[in-house]
């Protein structure tokens, strides 16, 4: 990884904006004329798209919780290591739509693995690898979400469709995740309009340009 390389994801409940943000990001990188690559998890790689159709689709009772952990942190070990380290070595800027915070949040506080449990996982399988800034979007949108993927044949609904209190449990664990890690988690408000939250969203990210 080069000293200008970054790597930075973003997180937070289903449907608050995530994917939007990230390619309103890359427009801002494109516009300072900063290499970059968009990435997402799980998924990323060849190997981790294969573990994502196991984990997006199907009934949401498929897999015991820490089943479910194994394979996304199995899929973030191709990620890492296919996709994200190449890119930062090469010196282009690495964004990411979903990371190791979401395993915290989903298999941890939302379906009852130790947290403890799954950082140790975590540094099993990327040897503690973790972004330079992790922009954390407040809000719930579940709605957003389930209204877009009824109009989507193949759908990739499995998490959306946990329930109402899985959700609000889901959107407490990423603002207590950030809160725990100030250090490299920004929180940025989702509401107002799509350019309103870019606007946050860079001033957050510009800093680690200085």
């Amino acid at each position: 990884m080069t000293d200008s390389a970054k790597f930075i994801t973003f997180e937070g409940g289903e449907g608050v904006g995530k994917s939007t943000q990230v390619k309103k990001l890359a427009e801002h990188l494109e516009n300072k004329g900063i290499n970059f690559i968009l990435t997402r998890e799980p998924g990323g790689s060849p190997g981790a798209e294969e573990i994502r159709e196991l984990l997006v689709k199907g009934g949401t009772d498929k897999w015991q919780p820490m089943t479910e952990a194994l394979l996304h942190n199995a899929a973030r070990a191709e990620h890492l290591d296919k996709t994200v380290k190449p890119a930062l070595d090469a010196g282009k800027w690495v964004i990411s739509d979903r990371y190791a915070d979401s395993t915290l949040a989903y298999q941890g506080y939302g379906q009852g693995v130790e947290i403890e449990t799954l950082l140790e996982l975590h540094k099993v399988s990327t040897n503690d690898f973790w972004p330079d800034l992790t922009v954390v979007l407040d809000g719930h949108e579940l709605a957003r979400a389930q209204e877009r993927e009824d109009d989507n044949a193949d759908k990739e609904d499995r998490y959306e469709r946990m329930g109402d209190d899985f959700h609000k449990k889901l959107q407490e664990s990423f603002l207590d995740i950030a809160k725990n890690n100030p250090e490299r988690c920004v929180v940025v408000s989702a509401s107002g309009t799509i350019d309103e939250v870019a606007q946050r969203v860079w001033d957050a990210v510009k800093l680690l340009l200085s």
